[in-house]
């Protein structure tokens, strides 16, 4: 079959807008697993790949859930599209975050991946009984290992280790099963694994990671990499970067697949398009705008400058996100752009590639850096729920069907057969 995209759909409580939750269509009072159950089973009728649920281990902006019960729930509700959830590496250990992951493949029937990070938020270390957030270098040197105990726990099942023979002693094959004696700088863990493998082996392995850290972890460990990613050019650039990284580990460039958020405001009419996203950004309250944009800069307080004055020069984020605060910073400095037009210019988008207009906009540009070198696919970030996710199924997947670039029907039942790897 002629190559085609591979599309989520990144979920959050209200929309990823930062004024989403303002929206007059936004509903603040059902239990928010009834509204994503419903959005969640619309992705599938369209036939995304995958959704995908971020997560924090602290309050920033609105309460969520814990995505692992969430997709344990959305597991016993849908049938074919991959449940992508996020585990930090630096608030966990390992066992659990591989039994956790196991768990729901195993549930679900081979479509659970775990969104590996090293949490760029420094307000989670003061609910781990730390007065300062890890270290940049100390996370990732963490994260390293863990996934190496990660997937030596799922590894430790091989496969047919579980027999269907009642007359043995036992209902495995102890040859099949291996302990993992992981002696290490962070971690030490015996193993093995107390749950079997699932039809797609083990979840798939995403990564997030956009420093030079952060790559060289991707390149390493992951089969899917998140990336925000403003342009074309720079959306080339880091696409030719990972996959020339993925070749000098030793891997095969097709075995990452590499999906950049796409924040998008569809409209039948790009007037229509144009006056859903005005309404939004006429919708967000300065306080929240300049929280946002402090957060995503590195955790940095901004409210001692003037709203309508430049972004003041910042040092190097030691315990946030150093690629981000990169991105946002030339963004700024690139346009000439006050700290109020900064965080409203990331109030949605929040620096990933953002298009406003009709399907057949947004469907080109998709199309333009699926075949340009600058993506395997999309992360969707809905404006808001649930209207800018049904803008998006019901408008531009059909375009992007019409024009061979999306699958009409699933093909396979696993997360890894969606994503083709």
């Amino acid at each position: 079959m002629p190559r085609q995209l591979s599309i989520a759909a990144f979920m959050m409580r209200y929309g990823h807008h930062v004024a989403a939750w303002r929206h007059p269509e936004t509903d603040l009072a059902s239990n928010p697993f009834k509204v994503f159950r419903e959005q969640v089973r619309s992705a599938e009728r369209a036939c995304l790949d995958a959704v995908f649920f971020a997560d924090s281990v602290a309050l920033t902006g609105a309460p969520s859930l814990e995505p692992l019960t969430l997709l344990s729930a959305l597991a016993a509700s849908t049938e074919r599209i991959g449940l992508i959830g996020t585990a930090t590496t630096t608030y966990n250990e390992p066992y659990t975050v591989a039994r956790q992951f196991a768990s729901l493949d195993l549930l679900s029937d081979g479509r659970a991946g775990w969104n590996l990070v090293t949490s760029d938020n420094a307000a989670e270390a003061a609910n781990f009984g730390r007065d300062q957030h890890v270290a940049h270098a100390d996370r990732y040197a963490r994260a390293r290992e863990f996934h190496q105990v990660v997937t030596g726990l799922w590894n430790s099942w091989d496969p047919g280790a579980l027999v269907d023979d009642k007359s043995g002693e036992l209902p495995y094959d102890p040859a099949r099963l291996h302990k993992l004696n992981h002696r290490g700088e962070h971690f030490s863990v015996a193993g093995p694994l107390n749950v079997v493998r699932s039809p797609q082996g083990r979840p798939v392995v995403v990564q997030a990671g956009g420093s030079e850290t952060g790559r060289d972890l991707a390149a390493a460990t992951a089969e899917v990499v998140f990336t925000a990613q403003p342009t074309l050019a720079k959306a080339q650039v880091f696409y030719r970067d990972i996959k020339d990284r993925v070749v000098a580990k030793g891997r095969k460039p097709e075995s990452v697949k590499i999906m950049p958020g796409l924040f998008a405001v569809v409209g039948r009419t790009q007037a229509e398009a144009d006056e859903k996203f005005a309404q939004l950004q006429a919708l967000i309250e300065p306080k929240a705008g300049l929280a946002l944009l402090g957060r995503m800069i590195g955790n940095f307080d901004l409210s001692a400058y003037p709203l309508d004055g430049p972004l003041p020069e910042l040092p190097q984020t030691q315990d946030g996100q150093r690629s981000r605060q990169q991105l946002l910073t030339d963004l700024a400095q690139g346009e000439n752009l006050t700290i109020r037009q900064l965080y409203e210019r990331i109030a949605g988008g929040r620096g990933h590639f953002t298009v406003v207009g009709t399907a057949a906009k947004v469907a080109d540009q998709m199309q333009e850096w699926f075949e340009q070198g600058a993506a395997d696919g999309f992360n969707f970030m809905a404006p808001a729920l649930p209207g800018g996710l049904d803008d998006f199924l019901t408008l531009v997947i059909p375009e992007l069907q019409r024009r061979g670039l999306f699958r009409t029907a699933y093909s396979g039942s696993t997360l890894r057969e969606h994503l083709d790897l």
